[in-house]
């Protein structure tokens, strides 16, 4: 029995050697629930999904190893998720429909889409969710109705009436609450969902800017321009994800499920 308990008390010892440090998983985690777009970004350009040194052989297949790391980190995030603010049935529903996903899987380059796909939604629906924070209930009505038809052209009016409030009084609230005028939150919105476009489709400049409602491509341009200091082009030559690169349906389904 001694030596049963010694072997079991090293083997858990070199199991803390062998798997990667606590503090390095945590941290993407916390970057996921915190809606920091850009490191979750940067990770998955990185490639760290595939980065299996350390984290545990959970199976000899290759890609069975990889769908139940997949599940463990998917259902940690959900729940990370609803502990920072967004809806338990949302959090939920969207962990189960990335697992359902990984039944039609074979390939370790499927694997690694899925996943980027998977932390980036949760990232940037937590990202509007603290951006939301502290808003009063009709301000989160409108941040609501612009992200769920953000490729749309909204108008203050739409606003207005999607609330049941008066144009000036939605454009007091912006601001009040968000220091932009309302024209000017709902541009910025659409440009920063452009750069998932950008950089995670072959979509046309021109595409881009009809998808989101913008009068022209040469208008969708200055207004990148200004607001980025790039232009859309340099913007995708610079940032360009070419291990994430789907059909275009698959991009504009992605960008679309984003906004829900």
């Amino acid at each position: 029995m001694q030596d049963k308990n010694l072997k079991y008390a090293v083997a858990s010892e070199d199991d803390e050697i062998v798997h990667r440090h606590q503090n390095s998983e945590l941290l993407f985690y916390q970057q996921v629930a915190k809606g920091d777009v850009e490191a979750i970004h940067e990770n998955c350009l990185r490639h760290e999904f595939l980065n299996q040194a350390g984290v545990g052989q959970l199976s000899k297949d290759p890609i069975q190893n990889l769908k139940y790391h997949f599940v463990v980190s998917v259902a940690i995030i959900s729940r990370l998720c609803v502990d920072n603010g967004m809806e338990m049935e949302k959090s939920y529903r969207l962990s189960d429909h990335y697992i359902q996903k990984l039944d039609n899987i074979s390939t370790i380059e499927e694997m690694e889409e899925i996943h980027d796909r998977m932390v980036s939604d949760y990232t940037y629906r937590m990202q509007i969710i603290r951006q939301n924070a502290g808003l009063s209930r009709p301000m989160t009505e409108c941040m609501n109705y612009i992200y769920s038809h953000i490729k749309e052209r909204i108008t203050v009016k739409d606003l207005a009436e999607y609330t049941s409030n008066s144009t000036s009084y939605i454009s007091r609230l912006f601001k009040e609450e968000v220091g932009i005028s309302t024209s000017d939150y709902i541009r910025n919105a659409k440009l920063e969902a452009s750069k998932n476009l950008l950089r995670f489709s072959d979509y046309s400049l021109a595409d881009i800017a009809n998808y989101f409602s913008f009068t022209s491509q040469s208008h969708f341009s200055q207004l990148f321009l200004k607001k980025t200091g790039l232009t859309p082009k340099k913007y995708r030559e610079k940032y360009y994800g070419t291990h994430w690169k789907g059909t275009k349906g698959d991009i504009m389904s992605y960008t679309e499920r984003s906004q829900e």
